[in-house]
């Protein structure tokens, strides 16, 4: 106990002999100068510059003039970083010492992290993991700590064979994988967005290229994973070859799809908005096309996901791939007594007034609504009715019960009857029939 009193002693003696030496309170002075300097500046800049006073309109630059705004905030702690930066080269130049200002500087790194990760960063998985881990790493490097602890970790470890893993090497791991992955999927939804908005580069184009690109991000995210893990990468060689035997027996389905993914984005047999009906019967608008499956949309608004190799392999129907003019028929039936030719007549007036009714392409009957015999039934005449619209008769644009109400009042109209089903019942007299003696 008494080798403790004096050692204490001792240590609180020097310590009180460096707080009254001028050494601390020149970098003590240093450090609030540095501090009050930078909080000025901050202030002066905010105050001067236009971008930076208040909240920018709508109009040109808008997202770039939004950033600089937001970067308000980060004036103070980065100007604090620069100056206590400058403040340590000149303190050690004049009393050969300048760790405190280094320590104010490592805190004020430790603070312009802190700002950035709650201004500017909307996971909050990333910002948790910035928060509970990447801000106690930095103070344990202001602090000189951060060598021992990493040491420690890495001493506890597991082998197998050749394969050594520490806990120092799976929690970096885990880390920086986290910090790539979103990196990468913030790179790729910018990415993709600004190829999509190129109006010069044809939709098919756009889709395949946006797809390359995602394929080259997660590549160059999964080479960097396996540096951060210090994996040889040589070693993916006979990863690749057992990954090779993999797709070709486990995975050639999904591969296949992954396949006719890029087909179908390079020869532009769907593309987004077109109007597929599959062979089953299920239709609908295309709304994605990934690397694996591309979704239709229906019009009671359901998705259908339909893997890409059904559209390569399969028979499809595009009913918008390359003319969106279509051409629909209805039925309908009318008495054998009707007088037919100014009934179709009628008709034709009557398809002609909608408005989504286009003019037949091929001219028949002067271009308009084509209406002919087609079959005769049991209690009447069978009529169809062809006519041309643009897009597809379902769902919003749902023509062909508008114009069957249609016909319906212009026959009800001019007393023009519709057969239905009759049945003559004829009864034989049984009265002469001889009687039994």
């Amino acid at each position: 106990m008494e080798s403790l009193r004096i050692r204490f002693e001792a240590l609180s003696a020097s310590i009180a002999e460096w707080l009254t030496s001028p050494q601390f309170y020149v970098q003590l002075a240093a450090i609030g100068a540095a501090i009050l300097l930078a909080f000025f500046a901050a202030l002066l800049l905010k105050w001067r510059a236009s971008v930076l006073k208040s909240q920018p309109e709508p109009g040109p630059l808008f997202a770039l003039r939004s950033t600089l705004f937001r970067i308000r905030d980060l004036l103070f702690p980065a100007l604090s970083v620069l100056l206590l930066g400058a403040a340590a080269e000149g303190t050690f130049r004049v009393v050969n010492q300048n760790w405190l200002i280094r320590v104010a500087q490592s805190l004020a790194v430790v603070s312009l992290l802190y700002a950035i990760i709650t201004r500017f960063i909307d996971s909050s998985l990333i910002t948790g993991l910035l928060k509970w881990v990447g801000i106690p790493l930095a103070t344990l490097h202001v602090f000189g700590w951060l060598d021992d602890v990493t040491n420690y970790l890495d001493t506890i470890s597991l082998e197998v064979g050749n394969i050594r893993l520490s806990a120092y090497v799976i929690l970096r791991t885990l880390f920086f994988g986290t910090i790539l992955f979103w990196l990468g999927r913030v790179s790729n939804d910018t990415g993709k967005r600004v190829i999509r908005s190129r109006p010069q580069l044809d939709p098919g184009a756009r889709e395949a290229i946006a797809k390359l690109f995602e394929i080259s991000i997660f590549a160059v995210i999964f080479i960097l994973l396996m540096q951060v893990m210090g994996i040889n990468l040589t070693a993916l060689a006979v990863f690749g070859g057992a990954l090779g035997v993999g797709l070709g027996f486990g995975l050639q389905h999904i591969a296949a799809n992954f396949i006719s993914g890029v087909m179908i984005l390079l020869d532009r047999s769907i593309k987004m908005g077109d109007y597929i009906e599959l062979d089953g019967g299920r239709a609908g608008t295309v709304r994605e096309i990934n690397m694996r499956s591309a979704t239709l949309e229906t019009f009671d608004g359901k998705d259908v996901v339909v893997p890409n190799a059904t559209f390569v392999t399969g028979t499809f129907t595009n009913w918008s791939h390359q003319n969106k003019h279509q051409r629909y028929s209805l039925q309908f039936s009318v008495a054998y007594s009707t007088d037919l030719p100014p009934m179709f007549d009628i008709v034709r007036g009557v398809i002609s007034r909608h408005p989504q009714v286009i003019p037949d392409p091929d001219d028949r009957a002067g271009g308009r609504a084509a209406v002919e015999i087609e079959s005769f039934g049991d209690s009447g005449i069978n009529i169809k009715v062809e006519y041309w619209m643009e897009g597809v008769d379902d769902g919003p644009n749902n023509v062909k019960a508008d114009l069957l109400l249609m016909i319906w009042a212009a026959l009800r109209e001019h007393k023009i009857e519709m057969p239905f089903p009759q049945r003559e019942v004829t009864i034989v007299n049984n009265s002469d029939r001889q009687q039994p003696r």
